[in-house]
């Protein structure tokens, strides 16, 4: 037996009764001419959110415009609801500029800041957190504003679902975490997905409230929205919502539903939440056929013209100079000058002190991370940062590098930066997808920059084996969109730290533990930058250019030191973007090259550069090209096995083997 949908309108009035009804018939209009063009070939996917429109609608309807959604692919009544103007949608769909990736995403991977919507990834679990850190800019602002995101019930099983949900309970952050609970992750039915009954019972674990929604009756999830959304304004936490509907159509176009029993199928179909409110307000007086008619009409017209905007609309030019230039989002460097007053400090004091005169030029600027707060971090780098900035701004997280990173691309979002400090970069694996596919690509997909700086404690040399030692940093110079610094001297730890909270783009910032505190340097005590993808060179010399980084670079100078050698050492200190201008002119200056890293070799930054000094200076060079780098395998503990390991046992031997060539 198939229960009646039972609706109680309560005291809404006849006109916001009616726009339900209206707002719920656009989205499903638009589809049912989505999958005529999908089998015309004039569009290329869709995911349909037919029989889940309720969803959609009531959520987007009792929120406040201003206020941000993160919807799904299923979600079109969130864009429609949003009143975004038709033509760009269907040019989104279609790869052409007027939609809001300029072709290069498809559907609905895309945000807005116009609408403030906030597109998903395929990986799904990552804007949940991306939630709590819009949440918590709007909770640090005391703006009294909510944001509502969804999720399906497939995406529960992921660690982003969980670690999302602690966080934000922890934090009592003004977010309603949206389920919709629609039977199938693709195929795989919910019985072979989750144990539990009922996804809100997962709340119990977070210690938040949650709540089971009949998520094809637009009445219980508009009033239920509404209610809680105006009591998490004026008392922010979090909140499950676990929506109860079901997926009439395929996971998308091209899955079918033969997966499905038949009666499932059937069951649903008479749950229809158009087709049973649009009975419901019959049967009040509230809609007439002749209201009906009209609405219909008014928008398949909407629809058809709009159709006709995108289709006239020109395909997308490509442009290599507009791809590159939108990689980043672009930034004029501002010199501040060192100051003349300086004062002998460690790398690590250097670093804490970029930090603390970053926190006091940015109002708006939070660090996060494991421990960072009264303990000042497990390096003490932010040692008293409590006291100056206030536990709001310096915030120790729950073990969740995902999720945090994904929160501080929230942040950014909502017009805020952020600095995480991973405990050590080893960790970052934790943490890998929102970096390389959120934060990097974020500019590039939809204008939208990720204003976040991620700290990276790194490499070997203390004895601290192979889970705390790693110099990770080749994971991350390949991919467009990020940069990646790695300074190897005090000076410019600090004006290259305080740069990177000045850049709008996201910054991996490689601090090696074996400097902290062995290596001093006279440093400006002011507020200074120092340009990021600028080389330094060390010393000047005839006879051969040295290439390194990070605590290579000082195996070097004491090379150097004990066999005096006329060279070119360069310091890079920034990998991505990287200086090949220095590089090249050294190299057709010296005519021999010897790349040092601390970093395995196969894979590794050298190789790249390496190569770009053989297709660009060839006929300069009068030796091959020489690697030195750490042995192919993990980072040992034991200290003669450690020392084996590095490279910096092998660099005399590779450099006199380079200059007798």
């Amino acid at each position: 037996m198939i229960p009646k949908v039972e609706y109680n309108k309560k005291s809404l009035s006849k006109e916001t009764l009616l726009n339900l009804y209206r707002r719920m018939l656009k989205p499903r209009l638009i589809e049912e001419k989505m999958l005529i063009l999908l089998r015309q070939g004039k569009i290329s996917k869709w995911f349909s959110g037919i029989g889940q429109e309720a969803i959609a609608v009531g959520v987007a309807s009792a929120l406040n415009k201003d206020e941000y959604i993160l919807p799904m692919h299923r979600n079109l009544g969130v864009f429609t609801t949003r009143e975004i103007p038709l033509y760009r949608l269907f040019s989104q769909w279609q790869g052409k500029m007027n939609g809001f990736t300029k072709g290069r995403d498809r559907s609905f991977h895309f945000g807005t800041q116009e609408y403030n919507i906030v597109g998903m990834i395929s990986h799904l679990g990552p804007q949940l957190g991306v939630a709590d850190g819009i949440a918590l800019a709007n909770k640090l602002k005391q703006n009294h504003k909510i944001c509502a995101v969804f999720t399906g019930e497939g995406a529960t099983s992921e660690g982003d679902f969980h670690e999302a949900l602690n966080l934000a309970a922890v934090w009592s952050l003004p977010v309603l975490f949206c389920v919709e609970n629609n039977g199938y992750g693709l195929s795989t039915p919910v019985s072979e997905q989750f144990k539990c009954k009922h996804i809100a019972d997962k709340g119990i674990g977070y210690g938040m409230e949650s709540y089971i929604i009949d998520g094809n009756n637009i009445l219980e999830v508009y009033t239920k929205l509404e209610e809680l959304a105006k009591s998490v304004r004026k008392k922010p936490r979090p909140i499950l919502l676990e929506f109860k509907t079901f997926r009439m159509r395929g996971h998308e176009e091209a899955s079918g539903t033969k997966y499905v029993p038949q009666d499932l199928m059937d069951f649903w179909a008479a749950k229809d939440p158009l087709e049973n409110y649009q009975q419901f307000l019959k049967e009040e007086g509230i809609l007439t056929d002749k209201i009906e008619v009209s609405l219909k009409e008014d928008i398949v017209h909407e629809i058809n013209e709009h159709l006709k905007t995108a289709f006239n609309e020109d395909n997308v030019v490509a442009n290599i100079e507009t791809e590159l230039k939108d990689v980043y989002q672009q930034h004029v460097y501002k010199e501040n000058l060192p100051s003349k007053e300086k004062k002998k400090i460690r790398f690590i004091d250097a670093i804490s002190e970029g930090l603390a005169q970053s926190m006091q030029n940015y109002d708006d600027l939070v660090i996060m991370g494991q421990d960072v707060a009264e303990y000042g971090g497990v390096f003490k780098i932010t040692d008293g940062f409590v006291d100056k900035f206030g536990k709001e701004r310096v915030r120790n997280t729950p073990i969740c590098e995902s999720a945090i990173v994904s929160a501080a691309y929230g942040l950014s979002v909502n017009g805020m930066k952020a600095v995480m400090e991973m405990q050590f970069a080893d960790f970052v694996s934790s943490g890998f997808n929102p970096i390389v596919n959120l934060l990097a690509k974020s500019q590039y997909r939809w204008n939208q920059n990720a204003d976040v700086v991620i700290r990276m404690p790194c490499g070997a040399g203390v004895g601290a084996g192979p889970f705390h030692s790693q110099t990770n940093e080749a994971w991350f110079t390949k991919v467009p969109g990020l940069k990646v610094v790695y300074p190897a001297f005090p000076q410019d730890a600090k004006g290259l730290l305080i740069e990177a909270i000045n850049d709008p783009n996201p910054v991996l910032f490689f601090e090696h533990k074996a400097l902290y505190r062995s290596v001093y340097d006279n440093v400006s005590e002011n507020y200074f930058t120092t340009e990021i993808g600028k080389a330094t060179l060390l010393k000047k010399g005839t006879k051969v250019t040295i290439i390194s980084y990070g605590a290579a670079i000082h195996w070097v100078l004491e090379e150097l030191e004990n066999n005096p050698i006329s060279a070119d050492v360069i310091d890079l200190r920034t990998l991505q973007p990287l200086d090949v201008e220095t590089i090249f002119k050294s190299v057709k200056k010296t005519g021999k090259v010897i790349l040092v890293q601390e970093d395995s070799l196969f894979g590794g930054i050298s190789s790249d550069i390496s190569a770009l000094i053989n297709e660009n200076c060839f006929e300069f060079l009068d030796a091959p090209i020489k690697r030195v780098a750490s042995l192919e395998t993990p980072i040992p503990f034991d200290k003669q096995l450690e020392h084996q390991y590095l490279g910096k046992g092998r660099l005399k031997k590779a450099l006199l083997e380079l200059l007798h060539y």
